[in-house]
């Protein structure tokens, strides 16, 4: 699986934009603020219909504009594919797949899928349970069409029994109500912890060895899935914390609660590790995520690596290089001196400056720095 070529019109810094990607290492170059990272997350909107960082239609949508347009070819056990996304600022998206509409997200996933790794995932051990939880929910949702039901489900009960429980307030009468939220909650709430569960067992199976070369086998590295309650119990805990629920207004229990927990030699990672011991267990779960993806779709994943290199030191570099492989990659970073001491097949480099990308050519497709 491989890009083809990504189109933008309106699309934060770019009014229009056409690129034609190689199916090997794509590299964008150019100083800070000039639009390599609105590339990168056009490519992962389009996979997803989320941005990477959260951020909703109308922001990305370039400033003064109603709308927003993106089309990106792809190539699939060489079947062609076109995934054409229309952003609208007061409006749902409208998605269409090879020129057909899609009603649901879940109708997308499962067509390209998408690794990005950033800055920011360095410190995805260290940060606190929403961005752990973020990262488990993003990776399942392409993986399993299944788990997005249940989660946007799950969500919007949750939404509904929070607004219920506000009301109950003025109207302590509707507490009935909740009887009817707290049954879908258990129902979808357990579909997600199911879910959870076989990924974290999947992922075990990945990420001990990668976290062992990474450590000259010094370390061994354990996720563990830390649900705040358990399938089995769910339904008895939301009844309990009924009263406390409506005393707090809001939902305390259930899976928009659990958490990832990493052990590194039986200690949790994110209370006694020290910075560098955090940031290479975030690496070894992003190149984890890599062959997880190759295991339960049989292809490789499209990785997007937003100046990540500067982060590392030059053996994870090292390390994060020689694990692309066959893998489609687009790398964006400030310099290509970023790439000293690294000898890499460079297929095609992009000059990012201020919204305009100009082709560079790499004579004979390799970037050796001196």
């Amino acid at each position: 699986m491989f890009i083809e070529s990504i189109e933008l019109k309106n699309y934060r810094n770019y009014g229009e934009l056409h690129m034609d990607f190689d199916p090997g290492t794509n590299v964008l170059y150019g100083d800070n603020a000039q639009g390599k990272t609105n590339i990168l997350e056009a490519v992962y909107v389009c996979a997803t219909t989320k941005s990477h960082r959260g951020s909703k239609d109308r922001e990305i949508i370039e400033f003064g504009e109603d709308e927003s347009h993106i089309k990106m070819q792809l190539r699939k056990d060489d079947v062609p594919y076109r995934i054409d996304m229309h952003l609208k600022k007061n409006k749902t998206k409208g998605v269409a797949v090879n020129g057909i509409p899609i009603r649901r997200a879940s109708e997308l996933f499962g067509i390209v899928n998408v690794v990005f790794f950033s800055p920011e995932d360095l410190n995805l051990i260290k940060n606190g349970p929403a961005d752990r939880r973020r990262f488990i929910d993003l990776e399942l949702c392409q993986l399993n069409r299944l788990y997005v039901h249940s989660l946007v489900q799950y969500n919007r009960v949750v939404i509904q029994r929070n607004k219920l429980l506000k009301e109950l307030f003025f109207h302590p009468e509707y507490e009935e109500m909740l009887d009817i939220w707290d049954m879908q909650l258990v129902h979808y709430g357990r579909s997600i912890i199911d879910g959870r569960i076989k990924f974290v067992e999947e992922l075990n199976d990945i990420i001990s060895s990668i976290h062992s070369n990474l450590t000259g086998s010094k370390e061994k590295l354990v996720v563990e899935y830390a649900p705040y309650t358990t399938a089995e119990r769910l339904e008895d805990m939301v009844s309990a914390s009924r009263d406390k629920d409506i005393r707090y207004k809001s939902t305390g229990i259930g899976p928009h609660k659990d958490d990832l927990v990493f052990y590194i030699n039986g200690q949790d990672v994110r209370k006694y590790g020290s910075q560098g011991q955090q940031r290479t267990t975030a690496l070894s779960l992003k190149l984890s995520e890599i062959e997880l993806v190759k295991k339960l779709t049989k292809d490789n994943p499209i990785l997007l690596l937003d100046d990540v290199l500067s982060e590392l030191d030059s053996n994870r570099q090292n390390y994060l290089l020689n694990s692309i492989g066959d893998i489609q990659t687009i790398i964006t970073c400030t310099g290509l001196d970023e790439f000293i001491n690294n000898r890499i097949n460079i297929n095609k480099v992009f000059k990012v400056t201020n919204g305009t990308v100009s082709h560079v050519q790499c004579g004979d497709g390799t970037a050796e720095m001196r």
